[in-house]
């Protein structure tokens, strides 16, 4: 009995000393990928309402046919808020709204003056309100906390809006055929300032598409033609440029949309190059590209967007490597593809030591892109 019971104990130990020495295979997506450190993890995707798990019987949705699913089609701007994801979808040409809590889909209802014809930027308050920027009006539409048409900003011919970041008591309104930034009071809506206007000089822009803002209310613009980035301070004052026109890191072919994090680092959509750049802003140095063209889990199509989520990082947990500990969420918008918004994390590997680690190599489909830029490419 002895001897039975020595060599069970030998055997066991056995199994779980090969257990300890096996390094575990990575099978998730991280950038940079194993072994270097990881800082980023693809998550998953969001294109459709069973993507969050909903199985149910057919529901009518938006314009009253009956649809298997709930899904998305051109989403060119993202907000959330705590439970919700906000997007600006250019083909429904609605403000859809990802129910967290009830794995559903569901839109801003646009009446009573809200109707909405071409949104492309989105910026939510931390009171809930919801400013919209809509080109083809020519004005920037606000709802509730209920999501219901509380006023809009503009009159007829004044601006081309195509994005909108607010700050305290200021609207900061993208005119891209002004080649301008129109700074509005909230309150009055009246243009207390205006950034910008035509040129290559640092100040000045050719094509404006896309803002951002961050937690000091340093505004940052994407000046497409001039393949730039610019920032300016709360007061409008020039700051400084980030990245240049190239084909190599922290360069831009056609950026488009950007977000920045509560740490300065500023990520940017280039929608020739299919990357996301992550810059920091101190510097103005390429920190981090992510993303790539192809089918594999993690890849982009034609990326428009960035956001950054602090809020919902619970919601997504179940995706979450072991040894990865994610700090925040990063959406990013594809405008092709069947994978509409791409989830990451940012975040620490937190696990061992990752030598000898691997993750699956994507696949390649060996298409080459076309990166030559062009005015339709730009406009929303």
């Amino acid at each position: 009995m002895k001897l039975i019971k020595y060599t069970v104990l030998i055997l066991l130990t056995l199994l779980l000393s090969a257990c300890a020495e096996a390094p575990r295979k990575i099978e998730v997506v991280f950038y940079p990928p194993p072994p270097e450190t990881p800082r980023i993890q693809f998550l998953t995707s969001i294109s459709k309402e069973t993507d969050l798990g909903k199985k149910n019987e057919f529901r009518t949705f938006l314009i009253g046919e009956e649809q298997e699913t709930k899904q998305m089609a051109r989403p060119y701007a993202i907000a959330h808020q705590k439970g919700q994801i906000f997007i600006a979808d250019k083909t429904i040409k609605k403000v859809l709204i990802v129910d967290l809590d009830n794995n559903s889909f569901d839109y801003i209802r646009d009446i009573k003056g809200g109707a909405l014809q071409d949104p492309a930027g989105i910026y939510m308050t931390s009171d809930g309100y919801k400013y919209v920027a809509d080109a083809n009006r020519g004005q920037i539409v606000v709802y509730n906390d209920k999501n219901e048409f509380y006023r809009a900003y503009g009159a007829e011919g004044q601006f081309h809006p195509t994005d909108v970041v607010v700050f305290e008591n200021r609207i900061y309104v993208c005119d891209i055929e002004g080649h301008e930034i129109e700074v509005l009071d909230k309150e009055t809506g009246d243009v207390i300032d205006t950034i910008g206007g035509p040129g290559a000089e640092e100040g000045s822009f050719r094509t404006p598409s896309h803002l951002a803002i961050d937690t000091k209310g340093n505004l940052y613009v994407t000046d497409a033609l001039n393949f730039r980035i610019q920032m300016f301070d709360k007061d409008g004052n020039f700051v400084k440029v980030i990245g240049a026109q190239g084909t190599y890191p922290g360069t831009f072919a056609r950026p488009k949309g950007m977000d920045v994090d509560h740490d300065g680092h500023l990520y940017s959509a280039d929608s020739a190059f299919e990357i996301i750049q992550i810059f920091d802003v101190e510097s103005a140095e390429p920190l981090l590209p992510f993303g790539k063209y192809g089918p594999a889990p993690g890849s982009t199509y034609l990326p428009s967007s960035v956001h950054i989520d602090y809020d919902n990082v619970a919601y997504f947990s179940k995706y979450i490597d072991r040894d990865f500990k994610v700090s925040y969420l990063i959406y990013v918008g594809n405008m092709l593809g069947d994978h509409k918004i791409n989830v990451y994390g940012y975040g620490d590997w937190v696990g061992a030591s990752l030598k000898g680690y691997a993750q699956p190599a994507p696949e390649q489909t060996g298409e080459v892109k076309e990166t030559v830029p062009t005015l339709d490419d730009i406009e929303p």
